[in-house]
């Protein structure tokens, strides 16, 4: 098969220079010893499929109530699409697509139960202590909440997946130290602190393959959750610039189509 679009990534094709090389890693708060046959980026993916909080994301709303309807998203569903979509945009891009992987599976680590409803309610629930924040939960899970391993709390990940998790939606502070978006919750801070995530810098192109990846995912299977609830109609559907055009050309194409 060849690649009409030139130098685009393509099956397997050399990293980009500006891709994380899983070689130079900048390696994980506590030193293990590395891998014979996995890459550390590979190590931090298996950890985080193979972990309880991965397991937990299946009784996460995504926006319907699962037991409602046997197929509607839920977290667990939705971080396996956007892993997907961020490997092919990270291997198009030619960038590291297991760390892309790793930083879709781990994104959503961090939500309540309910969807954005549910962490609205805790995180007033949590304003004498600072409120709630859904990525500051998922640093805490994958850094000391998950206990699977003797020699330290959490799932010792690498410094690239963690700068992915912490900033996949872009710098927490300026130059300063100041927060970007109101303070940076204590949680993080105290982390960079111990293993500093540069937070007032963009995340490597992996992160941002997953974040890419998290808005293409949400703004499509949404879209067909709310059809499948009946919360949405075709004729609906129209009326929105970019899902209209498709609509339409699909019904001029296929004109028996129900």
């Amino acid at each position: 098969m060849t690649n009409e679009l030139g130098d685009i990534g393509f099956g397997y094709r050399p990293r980009a220079a500006y891709a994380c090389d899983p070689a130079k890693s900048r390696g994980r708060l506590f030193d293990e010893v590395e891998s014979p046959t996995r890459t550390p980026f590979q190590r931090d993916r298996d950890r985080i499929i193979h972990s309880t909080a991965f397991r937990r994301l299946k009784h996460k709303t995504q926006v319907f109530i699962a037991h409602e309807g046997d197929h509607y998203r839920t977290r667990l569903t939705h971080s396996i699409e956007v892993a997907q979509i961020a490997r092919a945009l990270a291997r198009a891009l030619r960038g590291d697509e297991d760390l892309a992987e790793a930083v879709a599976l781990v994104h959503d680590f961090g939500h309540t139960p309910f969807g954005h409803t549910g962490e609205d309610a805790l995180n007033e629930k949590m304003a004498a202590w600072g409120g709630f924040d859904h990525n500051a939960q998922s640093l805490r899970i994958v850094t000391r909440l998950e206990a699977r391993y003797a020699e330290f709390d959490g799932l010792n990940l690498t410094w690239e997946t963690l700068e992915g998790l912490v900033k996949h939606n872009g710098p927490l502070t300026d130059a300063n130290g100041k927060g970007l978006k109101g303070p940076v919750p204590q949680a993080i801070r105290d982390y960079s602190e111990l293993h500093d995530l540069e937070l007032d810098r963009f995340a490597g192109i992996e992160a941002q393959c997953a974040a890419i990846a998290d808005d293409i995912a949400y703004n499509t299977h949404d879209i067909d959750d709310g059809l499948r609830a009946g919360l949405l109609t075709l004729d609906m559907l129209e009326t929105v610039s970019l899902p209209g055009t498709i609509l339409k050309g699909v019904r001029a194409r296929y004109p028996s189509l129900d």
